[in-house]
């Protein structure tokens, strides 16, 4: 016979578990920790409660918890430094489109900012964890597809690409901080294409290395627009 677990303990656990944790953890690497039958998602409800309006809160983020700094507070935590790497206006203007657009090929990505891309661009943007190779697109010469990652939805502090901003947000957070160029907008991101519908996975376990990767990886990036 299985003892039901006391709420409060469960809630306990899962909040010390946080606490500890270097990253987010998800339902399942919670599930892994917690005694059997524990209810986890009573847990975090209870949490996210316990901790709401405080300066601690807990959020969810790419589908994982983790506490955070209220973000009214976040002006307490303000330090002034220089950064090691910030994103060009041109790479700024390339993640943008790949959040809204993906899965994308380089080609259209140019097409929507209406410039060649610069060559070292997207490597850059890869480098940094904030795309992915996603496919390849099913029409002639099989271009390669990009997404972005779950350390871009770290990022941006967004539990799913459902919560992309608007486009005012978008200037306001700082993703864009340039003049659009023509025929740019920003699609609902409900409305995101399904990968299956238009693309095959990569598969990099035969060998297999993308052209763009593969040729202009670690060519500097150069200023196109």
């Amino acid at each position: 016979m299985t003892t039901e677990l006391d709420p409060l303990f469960v809630e306990r656990c899962i909040e010390a578990l946080l606490f500890a944790a270097a990253e987010p953890l998800s339902d399942v690497d919670l599930a892994k920790r917690l005694p059997e039958g524990a209810d986890i998602a009573a847990g975090i409800a209870g949490l996210r409660a316990r901790y709401a309006g405080r300066g601690i809160e807990l959020v969810e983020v790419a589908g994982r918890w983790r506490f955070q700094t209220a973000h009214d507070l976040a002006f307490l935590m303000t330090e002034e430094r220089e950064e090691p790497r910030r994103l060009s206006k041109a790479a700024q203007e390339t993640l943008a489109i790949v959040a809204y657009h993906q899965p994308v090929t380089r080609a259209e990505i140019e097409a929507v900012r209406g410039v060649q891309a610069s060559r070292g661009t997207l490597d850059v943007l890869l480098e940094l964890g904030l795309i992915r190779m996603r496919g390849r697109r099913r029409t002639p010469g099989r271009p390669v597809t990009f997404g972005t990652t779950d350390a871009f939805l770290e990022h941006y502090g967004l539990a799913t690409l459902a919560d992309l901003p608007g486009i005012a947000e978008m200037k306001a957070a700082g993703l864009l901080e340039m003049n659009l160029p023509p025929g740019f907008n920003v699609p609902d991101p409900l409305g995101l294409r399904p990968a299956g519908d238009e693309e095959d996975p990569l598969d990099l376990d035969d060998g297999e290395t993308p052209e763009f990767a593969q040729d202009f990886l670690g060519e500097p990036e150069k200023a196109d627009g």
